[in-house]
């Protein structure tokens, strides 16, 4: 397993991350996936032995279930790895259970350690903006924590450029603890990362942690033109869908012809292709790969251990590109000035 550092730090995290957005319960009726404790516990195995030692969790996931189901299937073996988790999001009914206010971040890290069965946690990220909470003092907040051995290193969520700007200038400013890590939306269906987040973690040392590399579940070969949809998937649950990226589908389908092409030329199945594409971007610390079972999080461990050739990765790119926002097509018309990202 390759390790890279988390953006400017000197933490050093697998470049694969197991999520557990699927840690949800075998009744749990979840369309995410509902792996239990002793699927968890073999699926933790199964990381450590091809040297998966960072996991990914939040507060909200499996409706709370998540990180408590975490906490048992690595219990006898904290040491060996890093837990990553989240919170912003309302968790629930009163008017200070959401957001990143001291009240909040406070209370949602002592819950966190409680459920997770540990006394630190090694990567704490906002799990979303809070335009409500004063900058200043979630910072402080989370400089606190840091001072006080409950968390190792900070990060951000689904921030625009300027939400992390203006927070990295707090930081600098007042000498709180900045953010390394973003984790961030990015696939070869879902590009914006590159626009603006990416150039800016490039110049201020941030980290992408991805999330979804798959496109929201459309990447894994199931779901292709003319073919129905696989039984069991998120593109069945309109709620899903609804709170997923939009995808035209036939610039889906243009991109998994391409795959299929590579995928021919390689040998490896199109997740595997699909992960390894994002792995060879700039800025990538480290890429959350989610699994429903065995067979599936194996086949996402065979991403890693091989590279793309330019050639092929020249093919992906030529499907999967798409008309940039104002002024992003602006920009990337004087190269000469604003050199792409690499």
């Amino acid at each position: 397993m390759e390790y890279r550092l988390l953006g400017r730090s000197g933490l050093k995290v697998p470049v694969l991350s197991l999520g557990t957005a699927t840690f949800c319960g075998r009744d749990s009726g979840s369309a995410w996936g509902r792996v239990d404790v002793d699927d968890a516990k073999r699926m933790v195995d199964i990381c450590l032995e091809e040297g998966v030692t960072m996991f990914d969790s939040a507060d909200i996931y499996g409706g709370g279930a998540a990180e408590k189901i975490l906490g048992e299937a690595i219990k006898g073996r904290r040491d060996r790895l890093l837990i990553s988790t989240k919170l912003t999001f309302r968790l629930g009914s009163g008017p200070n259970d959401v957001g990143s206010s001291r009240y909040h971040i406070t209370r949602g890290v002592e819950t966190a350690l409680g459920k997770l069965g540990t006394d630190h946690i090694d990567l704490l990220q906002l799990h979303g903006f809070d335009a409500l909470t004063p900058v200043e003092e979630t910072l402080e907040t989370l400089d606190t924590l840091i001072r006080a051995g409950k968390i190792g290193y900070i990060g951000v969520s689904n921030f625009s450029g300027w939400h992390l700007m203006k927070s990295l200038s707090v930081s600098e400013k007042y000498g709180f603890a900045r953010y390394v890590a973003h984790q961030a939306y990015y696939s070869l269906i879902g590009r914006d990362y590159e626009w603006e987040l990416m150039p800016l973690g490039l110049d201020q040392g941030v980290g992408a942690v991805v999330w979804s590399p798959l496109g929201w579940g459309r990447l894994t070969g199931k779901i292709r033109r003319g073919a129905p949809l696989p039984a069991v998937s998120r593109r069945n649950s309109k709620p899903d869908n609804d709170i997923g990226p939009k995808v035209a589908d036939e610039y889906l389908f243009a991109v998994v012809d391409a795959l299929d092409e590579v995928a021919k030329e390689t040998g490896k199945s199109i997740p595997q292709i699909a992960l390894n594409w994002v792995l060879q971007r700039p800025t990538v610390s480290t890429v959350i790969i989610g699994a429903r079972n065995e067979a599936q999080l194996r086949d996402n461990l065979g991403a890693v251990g091989w590279n793309l050739t330019p050639a092929q990765i020249a093919k992906l790119d030529g499907a999967s590109a798409a008309n940039r926002a104002y002024p992003y097509w602006h920009q990337s018309q004087f190269a000469e000035r604003n050199p792409p990202p690499v």
